[in-house]
């Protein structure tokens, strides 16, 4: 499926600063307009000591630090999609420095799964109106002089969107390095057909955009690593690179999500995430998580 409709700017290079979680594996990222000093922060973190029931902000800080240091402006706050690994800390970030949250339309979709997963009831609004912005497949949206667009590339879950910014590509978890290959597609309204067709999408994009992954384990071995591009992809991907079908795709993204355990944090980023990073409270107005059992 050709993106000849999609406004690529490959001759505009935004300056991207990686920051990454040793405790979820996530990189969040700085993303700064080339002929201004606006940006964007794609995928916070929000840390949690899950055990003990405690959030803190080092993570989301050290972006706020950078950000405030360079003197930039924070026009929009992205993320890819609803994480099960990490909580965002988009409303923490937003307080502080302002911007946009935007996330893809179909958080509605998630919304109203996870709504009946976690018992939320009425009071719990499943119209996504918690974030700033809902993009749709090919929505457009500034940074700066930079003009950034959304892509639709469902299949780990529902709401996934890769965003553009001039020759780079935020891919969330639609695609890991070459030698990591794909993420699971086995979450609700996940599907290994439709995470096939998705990166397909991506990888019609310029052989020289730059990707960026939200996630990476070091397989192998090697150091830890967020950055290729359309070409490498294309070329050495394990899971789809070389011509692979979407046949094979499937049976092998099938075989290996059964073997999978869920992820540490899914709990409480879903409950989190979908709120836009806002912590849900009880009845007194309280933090509190909810821990469904046999649901997940």
């Amino acid at each position: 499926m050709p993106n000849s409709n999609y406004p690529v700017q490959m001759d505009v290079t935004p300056e991207v600063e990686p920051f990454f979680d040793p405790a979820t594996n996530t990189i969040s990222y700085i993303v700064k307009d080339p002929n201004s000093n606006a940006c964007a922060i794609v995928d916070s973190v929000m840390d949690i000591d899950y055990a003990a029931g405690r959030i803190t902000y080092e993570h989301a800080d050290a972006l706020i630090d950078y950000i405030q240091k360079h003197e930039l402006k924070l026009d929009w706050i992205i993320e890819t999609h609803v994480h099960a690994d990490h909580l965002s800390a988009a409303p923490y970030i937003q307080e502080k420095m302002g911007g946009k949250i935007g996330i893809g339309s179909n958080i509605m979709v998630v919304q109203d799964t996870f709504g009946k997963v976690f018992n939320e009831g009425t009071e719990f609004q499943r119209d996504g109106s918690q974030f700033d912005a809902l993009f749709e497949d090919g929505d457009t949206y500034q940074i700066g002089t930079m003009q950034a667009f959304a892509i639709y590339t469902p299949g780990h879950t529902p709401a996934c969107m890769t965003h553009v910014m001039g020759d780079a590509a935020f891919v969330g978890d639609t695609l890991f390095m070459p030698d990591g290959g794909s993420a699971r597609a086995d979450f609700p309204g996940g599907d290994a057909g439709t995470l096939y067709d998705s990166i397909q999408k991506v990888l019609t994009l310029p052989d020289d955009m730059r990707l960026f992954m939200c996630h990476d384990y070091g397989p192998n071995g090697r150091d830890i690593a967020w950055e290729t591009s359309v070409g490498d992809e294309k070329a050495h991907n394990i899971h789809v690179g070389g011509g692979k079908t979407k046949e094979e795709f499937v049976k092998f993204r099938t075989e290996r999500d059964a073997q999978l355990a869920m992820p540490r944090l899914i709990i409480p980023s879903l409950q989190v995430n979908m709120r836009a990073g806002e912590v849900p409270t009880d009845e007194d107005g309280n933090p509190m998580l909810k821990v469904p059992v046999n649901a997940l």
